[in-house]
């Protein structure tokens, strides 16, 4: 993986940004450690940083090819994974290679087929292509949206980067938030509009997007989406079919000239991802490195929930045996874990999902020293319907985002003033109805049918989004990166018209998958009831974030100040209420650790209000 950035002008010369375009460029480095190269032209200047992993000598950028009348040059972030079927496609037509890198099958693909490459790829990306006769920009981001792309409009020209951080380093881009950016931080985040970068003049490329900017305009045109369409197959022929796109997902994410592991952690799509991987790695007589996170005196404290009724270890132990894998653990404890909480938030730019972000940061440096590519099991829950709200008939109706029924209890938080200019209960209410509105429906579908295909396009575009930002900027911080499986579109696509009851298979969250898998796994491990992401239990981590919101309260400049009331900070501190923030993973430790986050985060970039 790695980091771009560019600048576009449509007067002066972009060259003269060049001092700009390195600020932007280094702020990017964890991003792309290995590697590093500009591109300057007279409208446009570009940069990438680069973590090599396929062709790491030869796969250098910015890169660049001639094709016709026109020369072409990319910066691309991300994994490609039919390359050799697009090369071979490509070689047919008369295009030559000098590479083994997807970099060049990437930037071939564009200049043989122009704008509509984007429907021949499959693979995470963003990246960008400058026509130097044409003098327009092409830029892309991948279906799922797996990997970022921001961008801003600026006076006379353009910026893009995979992350807000090197935006922020642009002079023309100002370090401030509107109405609608307080109302995405404390009313939908840590989640987000998908499409808005929270700051007044950022925007990110929505999933599945893809556009030109020419002579000053920006048009960007939705390239792919789910599409509703009859499923004629019956269950067999559906577990089958579900079996085939996962293990070609599995081996094709396995390509690497570097080495390669998995995260583990005991559950059905982690373990089946690593039980896949193992078997592909033995068939090289290669040793799989598996990767689990625990915390100190979890086993002591851990409360079993509704949302996570087990804990992780014993059905880690289980898979270690099962595969024979090398495995690593990792352990953490309240004193590295709260503090890391500045660290996740420089991460993601934004305060984000509290220790669940922080403790993956910690998590993905562990794994960093042992390998630098893992792959993981996000997103098997958004497709094959894993998460309670798509098996609890009455969470599953609720009218509006299931896994934040917060809006009332956050809005308490704003400031008199603020509250009254921002309308919080409509907002967050339209952005779920524009949403579930887009879902594509058959006349002939069930009401339960239509409700599901909203769930997974809500679960797509927003819940899903937030872990895949997650994902991304915990891992690139520590140089590794993180592929998933089951985030391949073909997967989604399918999965979107195999009817609920089958995805329900025998009453089991995710019934389709396990039974389709069912030969890779313990049983122990396939029937186990679904359990989320690990986090800590430990009461003293509450106790360090309340001291981390205490101490940052009696700062002379509390910016947080302006936006929430100190009475409502000192209720949560102080008062025994436990409230879900954003679903079972934010309650009342998360919630205090996300306004120290949003506090530091003000603090660091200098950021103005402006109403």
């Amino acid at each position: 993986m790695c980091g771009i950035v560019g600048v576009i002008t449509l007067k002066e010369d972009a060259r003269k940004q060049e001092a700009v375009l390195k600020r932007m460029q280094s702020v990017l480095s964890r991003r792309g450690p290995d590697q590093e190269g500009i591109f300057l032209d007279e409208n446009c200047i570009m940069a990438h940083k680069r973590l090599a992993v396929i062709d790491v000598l030869n796969g250098i950028q910015p890169m660049q090819c001639k094709y016709k009348d026109e020369t072409y040059t990319i910066v691309y972030n991300g994994e490609l994974y039919n390359t050799s079927e697009l090369r071979r496609q490509l070689e047919n037509k008369g295009m030559s290679f000098n590479t083994t890198c997807d970099t060049e099958v990437i930037l071939k693909s564009y200049a043989y087929w122009g704008e509509d490459c984007v429907s021949h790829l499959n693979g995470i990306f963003s990246f960008a292509v400058w026509e130097h006769n044409k003098k327009r920009l092409f830029i892309a981001r991948d279906r799922i949206g797996v990997k970022p792309l921001f961008y801003a409009e600026i006076p006379d020209g353009f910026v893009f980067a995979s992350e807000i951080k090197a935006l922020l380093e642009h002079p023309d881009v100002p370090h401030e938030i509107d109405k609608k950016g307080i109302s995405e931080l404390l009313l939908m985040g840590p989640g987000r509009t998908p499409g808005y970068g929270v700051f007044r003049t950022i925007r990110e490329v929505k999933r599945a997007y893809a556009g030109y900017y020419d002579k000053g305009k920006l048009e960007l045109k939705e390239y792919w989406k789910l599409k509703a369409a009859p499923h004629t197959e019956n269950f067999a022929q559906t577990a089958e079919h579900t079996r085939y796109l996962v293990k070609d997902a599995v081996q094709r994410q396995l390509v690497s000239d570097v080495p390669i592991g998995t995260f583990l952690s005991g559950g059905l799509d982690s373990s089946l991802l690593s039980s896949l991987a193992n078997e592909n790695m033995k068939k090289n007589g290669e040793v799989l490195h598996t990767f689990s996170v625990d915390y100190r005196d979890n086993d002591q404290y851990f409360q079993k929930s509704h949302f996570q009724p087990t804990s992780d270890p014993e059905y880690i132990r289980c898979m270690v045996d099962y595969l024979g894998c090398e495995h690593h653990w990792t352990v953490l404890d309240t004193p590295e874990l709260a503090p890391a909480l500045l660290k996740a938030m420089e991460a993601r730019d934004l305060p984000g999902m509290a220790d669940v972000d922080s403790s993956l940061l910690l998590f993905c440096g562990e794994i960093k020293n042992n390998v630098t590519v893992a792959l993981s099991g996000e997103c098997a829950d958004e497709i094959f319907g894993g998460y309670p709200w798509y098996r609890d008939p009455k969470i599953r109706m609720t009218d509006g985002f299931p896994w934040a029924q917060s809006t009332a209890y956050r809005i308490q938080f704003l400031r008199d003033d603020i509250a009254e200019v921002l309308d919080g209960a409509d907002y967050v209410y339209n952005a779920y109805k524009e949403t579930i509105e887009r879902a594509d429906k058959l006349p002939e579908d069930s009401p339960l049918e239509k409700r599901m295909r909203e769930m997974m396009l809500l679960n797509l575009d927003w819940f899903m989004q937030t872990l895949l930002d997650r994902k991304d900027r915990m891992s690139m911080y520590n140089s590794l990166e993180v592929r998933v499986p089951f985030c391949d579109y073909r997967i989604a696509s399918y999965l979107y018209n195999v009817p609920w009851e089958f995805k329900d298979y025998n009453g089991y969250e995710k019934g389709l998958l396990r039974e389709a898998m069912k030969s890779y796994l313990p049983d122990k491990v396939l029937w186990r009831k679904k359990s989320p992401y690990p986090k800590t239990h430990n009461p003293n981590y509450l106790s360090a974030v309340t001291k981390m919101l205490e101490d940052m309260l009696k700062e002379p400049k509390v910016p947080l100040l302006q936006l929430v009331k100190r009475e409502k900070l000192e209720e949560l501190m102080y008062g025994k209420e436990s409230i879900q923030w954003y679903g079972q993973l934010m309650t009342k430790p998360q919630t205090i650790a996300y306004f120290v986050q949003l506090n530091a985060w003000l603090l660091k970039y200098d950021i103005k209000i402006v109403l």
